[in-house]
């Protein structure tokens, strides 16, 4: 089993290592960021940790998130971005003690383990953490998986997501919302999330979840890729 959500080069203090958008949410706030943009399969700790005045997703992928951030800086002073492999994007230029901290809109893995070890001064890393939402993530892929069978997959679940549950043996749940931003990400009454998305470079079909914990996430994508295979 391979998680798409790479951890960065960055650990807390007892070796475990951040997940890249938790990394992200961490660095940002101690920036001080007001608008954030960010692709569909981060983190929702990122809205539910309430420390930006704005929080938009975008399609997976750099190009999409740097897109957003004119618009953003339009209504906001401080704008930056996030991908959940931890590449960080700096949209503005900023003041940290006296010190000008010129704009880099392109990923950059320095800034958040500088800025993160500026933060553990004052709070142990794993305590910064623990203070966010806890909300866990996994993911993975079905590799030579045609992309004809991903966009009928993904039209089904637009089309009646309480199907497509069914078929996925998730019986016990109920859709509340879908979000088509890339793929389909459906968030399920219990607070649960799964995210189906073909890749756009490979014949592959990539599902992402999120849950209260880590194991949780874990089993969805497991279930979910398992009967994926198996559906006619």
């Amino acid at each position: 089993m391979r998680n798409l959500f790479a951890p960065s080069l960055v650990s807390d203090e007892t070796g475990n290592w951040l997940r890249g958008d938790l990394l992200g949410l961490l660095t940002a706030s101690e920036l001080g960021i007001e608008a954030l943009a960010i692709p569909v399969s981060c983190n929702t700790a990122v809205e539910l940790s309430n420390k930006f005045k704005s929080v938009t997703r975008t399609k997976i992928g750099s190009p999409y998130v740097i897109a957003e951030f004119d618009s953003l800086a339009n209504r906001y002073s401080t704008v930056a971005g996030f991908e959940a492999n931890g590449g960080f994007l700096l949209a503005s230029d900023l003041t940290i003690n006296g010190k000008r901290l010129g704009a880099l809109p392109t990923r950059d893995a320095v800034l958040p383990a500088l800025m993160l070890l500026a933060a553990s001064r004052n709070k142990k890393i794993s305590e910064l953490v623990d203070q966010l939402p806890q909300r866990f993530t996994w993911s993975d892929r079905v590799k030579d998986f045609p992309s004809e069978k991903s966009k009928q997959i993904i039209n089904d679940a637009l089309i009646s997501p309480e199907q497509l549950l069914i078929k996925l043996g998730l019986v016990s749940v109920n859709c509340v919302s879908i979000d088509q931003t890339d793929g389909v990400r459906i968030t399920l009454d219990c607070s649960d999330i799964f995210h189906l998305r073909p890749s756009g470079n490979a014949p592959e079909l990539r599902c992402y979840a999120e849950a209260n914990t880590e194991i949780k996430a874990k089993d969805y994508v497991e279930k979910i890729l398992h009967k994926i295979i198996t559906l006619n």
